[in-house]
């Protein structure tokens, strides 16, 4: 019996695997509104794909549960504000105000303390495919820093500051990268949601610029490992989907239905695999099951080519359980 492990290895390689390997996303909320539901799921379609624990030898310096109402403070020393249990808040008060607060800026070293010994104990005890203890997002990181709206008028001026806080911030998490990549986990991973709905946050020029070389970097450290990479990114992304290939991203999670899934399996399938997913805007809340069916078999016959795709959906806020449910059913259907 092939291991969840040779399953996605195989999905990778586009070497035709005997099921989609399947990577359930669930937040806290799913756990607190569909508890039985959720249990269900997880039995009936278990991950092949789980993420190690850090097994921190010093604990970051966090305050408060960051998926409860109120307040959560969070390694990097920025406060989120949250009015929904079971979500993740927004930082309304960013850390660095001005460019003068930028020297106070403390990357969180506790981080870094992450014991190889039992990382590498966890995966040997497994039959899944394990992804890195933590997911760099640089983009992301500096708009928590330094806020969202100041961050845009920044990459506007393009100031030696601006310039200043992403080598600081990006540097940092190249020693989580090259850390991580001394363990045993099968891929590293790192995140950054660059779309809107309809367009990039930015311009494809500016992010190719400034950007690129960052996530560079870090799949280079993966592959230098002989470790494959993920990356996750929200929205519409369909004009950079060329630049992950061409720096060899392995796989790639992104929100497939702001864009035209058949465009892009034309251009991209067999060419990056397509870690899901299935819409969590529309469909998950608001579709039939059998408009979740008919979601499944159009992005397995856009983006299958022998692999190059992975089961997924996020089971989040207003997400129905039996649509959840039916996508991973579905792709059992699709693939038997």
């Amino acid at each position: 019996m092939e291991t969840s492990r040779r399953l996605v290895e195989q999905t990778l390689a586009f070497e035709s695997p005997s099921r989609i390997p399947r990577n359930p996303w669930v937040l806290a909320w799913a756990g607190i509104h569909y508890p039985e539901e959720l249990a269900r799921i997880n039995q009936r379609f278990p991950s092949d794909i789980a993420t190690a624990p850090a097994f921190l030898s010093r604990p970051p310096r966090t305050q408060g549960v960051e998926t409860e109402s109120g307040s959560y403070t969070d390694e990097w020393g920025c406060t989120f504000i949250n009015i929904q249990r079971g979500v993740i808040g927004e930082v309304k008060q960013p850390l660095i105000r001005t460019w003068d607060d930028l020297a106070q800026m403390r990357p969180p070293a506790e981080r870094l303390s992450v014991d190889l010994a039992q990382v590498n104990a966890f995966c040997r005890a497994s039959d899944q495919y394990i992804l890195a203890g933590t997911c760099p997002r640089p983009f992301e990181r500096m708009q928590f820093l330094r806020g969202s709206q100041n961050l845009y008028l920044d990459l506007g001026e393009e100031s030696p500051e601006l310039f200043a806080l992403i080598d600081r911030v990006h540097n940092f998490f190249i020693r989580e990268m090259e850390l991580w990549a001394e363990t045993e986990v099968d891929a590293l991973n790192f995140m950054d949601d660059w779309g809107a709905q309809q367009r990039l946050l930015i311009s494809p020029k500016q992010w190719r610029r400034i950007f690129k070389p960052l996530y560079k970097t870090y799949v280079d450290i993966a592959h230098a490992h002989g470790k494959k990479i993920f990356m996750h990114s929200d929205g519409f992304i369909f004009d950079i989907y060329p630049d992950l290939i061409e720096i060899g991203v392995d796989a790639i999670n992104s929100q497939l239905f702001c864009m035209d899934i058949e465009k892009i399996g034309e251009l991209y399938a067999g060419k990056i695999t397509f870690w899901g997913e299935i819409d969590r805007q529309h469909l998950l809340p608001y579709a039939t099951p059998a408009e979740i069916d008919a979601a499944v078999r159009r992005v397995y016959r856009a983006l299958y080519r022998g692999g190059g795709v992975i089961a997924e959906c996020e089971f989040g806020s207003g997400a129905r359980p039996e649509n959840v449910w039916q996508v991973y059913q579905s792709w059992e259907e699709v693939h038997p």
